[in-house]
């Protein structure tokens, strides 16, 4: 078995006639953990050129495949799946690009699975949506068209969350601070309402129902005990700037 299903997954261009999309494709695949890109009768392009759109992608780019036919490019394939902007009379299964993902992803581990993509200016003809067990369509407006690399995106983005593969995490922050106490929570309303006293904010308001509203405002923001120490911090240093400006009685 692969380590990860979306080592199963092909992507095939048909007739693709911008090297810029072949890149801009592999930078797709290499963001969403997909290595193996197939090409069927592509237009003539340059590996430094692709590298050079699709910075550190040249492990990709090797491996790139070459077909002169598309039945060759899937002959191993257990699943095809072909996406087009347009709907056909025929009737032919549509689906989404998540129920696509899910759907590979079951057949990923019997053999390679495959997604489709046609030419930029035409897409995927006919004869090629005959031989896809079903055609993806991307919800849009009516304005439906897609670049190539685009709806590639869409399609790898589904098939990389659906495979729970997002193997980028986020640093924790580098101290991360623990939740204030009660006693650091009525230090900072103490702190805040004298400060508030101080510039006569009181003066033609409650400070009972001022004081509420804050306890509640503060509480659904649940500041973690550093965020709360800066918050009462500039409460204090209200109170010593009028002290040092002689403005406090």
């Amino acid at each position: 078995m692969p380590e990860s299903l979306l080592d199963s997954v092909v992507v095939v261009l048909y007739e693709p006639q911008d090297p810029v999309n072949i890149a801009a494709t592999v930078r797709a695949m290499k963001n969403m953990g997909v290595g193996r890109l197939r090409l069927v009768r592509p237009v003539a392009y340059d590996v430094i050129r692709l590298e050079g759109i699709a910075h550190g992608t040249m492990d990709l780019i090797e491996r790139i495949e070459h077909y002169e036919d598309f039945d060759t490019a899937v002959a191993d394939c257990v699943r095809v799946l072909g996406f087009t902007a347009r709907r056909r009379a025929a009737k032919l299964r549509m689906i989404d690009p998540k129920a696509a993902a899910d759907e590979l992803l079951a057949a990923a581990a019997d053999g390679p699975v495959a997604i489709v993509f046609g030419r930029e200016d035409s897409g995927l003809p006919n004869e090629i949506l005959d031989r896809v067990r079903a055609a993806v369509t991307i919800p849009t407006t009516e304005h439906a068209s897609l670049n190539l690399a685009q709806a590639a995106l869409v399609a790898l983005y589904e098939l990389h969350l659906a495979a729970a593969d997002a193997t980028r995490t986020l640093a924790p922050p580098r101290k991360d601070a623990p939740p204030p106490t009660n006693e650091q929570f009525e230090q900072y309303f103490a702190d805040t309402q004298r400060s508030l006293d101080a510039i006569q904010f009181f003066k033609t308001r409650y400070p009972e129902h001022i004081m509420r509203t804050l306890r509640s405002l503060t509480f659904r923001a649940a500041p973690n005990a550093r965020e709360l120490s800066l918050m009462r911090a500039m409460a204090i240093e209200v109170i010593n700037f009028l002290n040092r400006t002689r403005r406090l009685e």
